[in-house]
């Protein structure tokens, strides 16, 4: 039999772009340069649709929404992860906790973290404290510690309704 709970992980990449907003889990940073990318390239919600969708056995957000679509063109990946969470509940599971870290060398993250995890919440439909944010830099090495760009892990748990 399997266990009523499963766990998932998700990984996201992108590189800056200068005049694109900078969007982190839904929050828009006050920075002249963003993240390249088909939608928003919100690399933080991306990481956490593929951490809830791997955990249910589904395919990856690609799958879901391939950039190839030109309806997906600069959609706010609110959007993206509400889809996500209705799909999981729909096929019987409930979202226990999200885990997530990002490693960037700007912006700074933590001025904003509260408004993101409520954000992130919003569109998941749980509650902020089922949210963990964290991070950190890549000490000056490689491309993200040159401030290339910025990745982003997440670690999802979900249960059987």
């Amino acid at each position: 039999m399997i266990p009523p709970i499963r766990i998932g992980q998700g990984y996201d990449i992108h590189p800056f772009q200068d005049g694109r907003p900078m969007v982190l889990g839904g929050v828009t940073f006050d920075t002249p340069y963003g993240l390249e990318g088909h939608s928003d390239a919100d690399v933080l919600t991306h990481a956490i649709c593929d951490a809830l969708l791997g955990a249910a056995g589904l395919p990856d957000i690609g799958h879901f929404f391939p950039n190839t679509d030109p309806k997906y063109k600069g959609i706010n990946s609110q959007e993206l992860l509400k889809e996500v969470a209705a799909t999981l509940r729909q096929k019987g599971w409930d979202i226990v906790n999200i885990d997530t870290a990002m490693i960037a060398e700007k912006p700074k993250i933590y001025p904003q973290l509260d408004n993101m995890k409520k954000r992130l919440a919003a569109s998941a439909g749980i509650d902020p404290a089922q949210i963990g944010i964290k991070a950190t830099t890549n000490e000056k090495i490689g491309s993200l510690g040159r401030a290339e760009g910025i990745a982003a892990h997440a670690s999802a748990l979900i249960c059987k309704q």
